[in-house]
């Protein structure tokens, strides 16, 4: 069967389903989940491939919204892998449209699935929740999910891994920085504030402290270091001394040593100004994603097939850094992480308008886009050796560039 023919399969799976397809990502849409907590969208996503003949595996890799979904030839061949997100912001939705990239990634796995009696190998969707982040029950596991795919042996026998994500403009992947997570928890004693002052030990000072002396940190920090964060508890009434605050901080940088190397000196500023207002502090630490390791070869077959869907794709250099969970899939499969126009140029993540654009006309025509996107790119990894074996040539130069 000719590659144009198989092209038309593609084309026809989602034709069939576009309609049910934008209708899911609405769903997801209008009732948004946090991390660890997408118990609808995980549903929604599963029962779509479900009934296409993939096998789910439900509640992976440690987290109960998180799944594997596989569907099998009966010849030899590559592994196609797509990375489904699906997961909302806290009190703004789905500001990063991940309505979108989920249902995305399961439309394109769906479609390309269809051909696997030709091309032989298989297909796989990993739903990889809390990409923002969000804790899997008490005491569990924050975000940096698909870390834990990574550990669980969940990407062994990949061959290459794909994802879209929703942007301002068409892109192809782009580097993202390294990130990890401090929470400080200062514990002093509470008082009366206008009875007693002198009877207390105010956390809520260390804090305070804490929060202007990474403020004055930041001013000698190397180019394209990002630290930030905010207080998460700052004392429950005004005329109590606060016994207990909080902060939730991220370290981002351009590599994970990068990161790893700054975290004892805000560690040593946490200490100080405990000891400076008698205050005790306990520091937990979150390690976070690491950065993205491009694979041009791969992006070179994104670039023709963004082309090819009449995409005008920008290939000015970047200017701007995100993290995502996604850099580790990076580092152990080749992975490609490029972005789609689903609104106007000077869109920005996490805000109201973003939010906007991943519920627009636009944003609904792109989950489409992407997903024929994906499931070209992946028919051309089934069926061209040779464009395999470059992505694998350069993704084994790359971890040895790392090594």
């Amino acid at each position: 069967m000719s590659l144009n023919t198989l092209r038309q399969r593609l084309e026809n799976s989602l034709e069939q389903h576009g309609a049910r397809y934008v209708e899911v990502a609405k769903a997801i849409f209008n009732r948004p989940e946090t991390g660890n907590n997408e118990y609808f969208a995980s549903q929604q996503l599963t029962q779509l491939l479900a009934a296409q003949g993939f096998s789910v595996t439900r509640s992976v890799a440690g987290h109960e919204t998180a799944f594997y979904a596989i569907k099998e030839s009966d010849k030899p061949g590559a592994t196609v892998a797509f990375l489904a997100e699906y997961d909302a912001l806290i009190g703004i939705g789905h500001a990063c449209g991940h309505n979108l990239i989920g249902v995305t990634s399961v439309a394109a796995a769906i479609a390309l699935a269809e051909t696997l009696p030709q091309t032989g190998g298989r297909v796989v969707v990993l739903g990889t929740p809390a990409e923002e982040g969000g804790l899997a029950g008490p005491g569990g596991p924050k975000g940096n999910v698909k870390k834990r795919f990574v550990d669980a042996g969940l990407l062994d026998g990949i061959d290459a891994a794909l994802m879209v994500h929703p942007a301002g403009k068409t892109r192809l992947t782009e580097t993202t920085l390294a990130n990890n997570h401090l929470y400080f928890h200062f514990y002093g004693t509470p008082s009366h504030a206008a009875s007693a002052p002198h009877k207390g030990i105010n956390a809520l000072d260390a804090l305070v402290l804490l929060y202007n002396g990474i403020s004055v940190l930041r001013q000698q920090l190397p180019d394209g270091v990002r630290v930030h964060g905010i207080i998460t508890n700052g004392g429950q009434a005004p005329n109590v001394i606060p016994e207990y605050a909080a902060a939730h901080y991220y370290i981002r940088a351009d590599s994970r040593e990068q990161v790893e190397a700054l975290e004892p000196r805000l560690r040593a500023i946490a200490e100080g100004v405990a000891l400076a207002t008698g205050t005790r502090v306990e520091i937990d630490h979150q390690t976070g994603p690491r950065d993205f390791q491009l694979n041009p070869a791969l992006d070179a077959l994104l670039l023709e097939e963004l082309t090819a869907a009449g995409e005008q794709v920008d290939v000015s250099p970047q200017t701007s850094k995100v993290s995502t969970d996604a850099g580790d899939i990076s580092h152990a499969v080749p992975t490609a992480h490029p972005w789609l126009k689903i609104g106007s140029d000077d869109l920005i993540f996490h805000t109201v308008p973003f939010r906007e654009a991943a519920n627009s006309e636009q944003g609904y025509q792109a989950l489409i886009t992407g997903a024929r996107v994906l499931a070209r790119t992946g028919l051309r990894l089934l069926t061209d050796a040779d464009a395999l074996q470059r992505i694998k040539a350069d993704f084994t130069a790359q971890q040895r560039r790392l090594s």
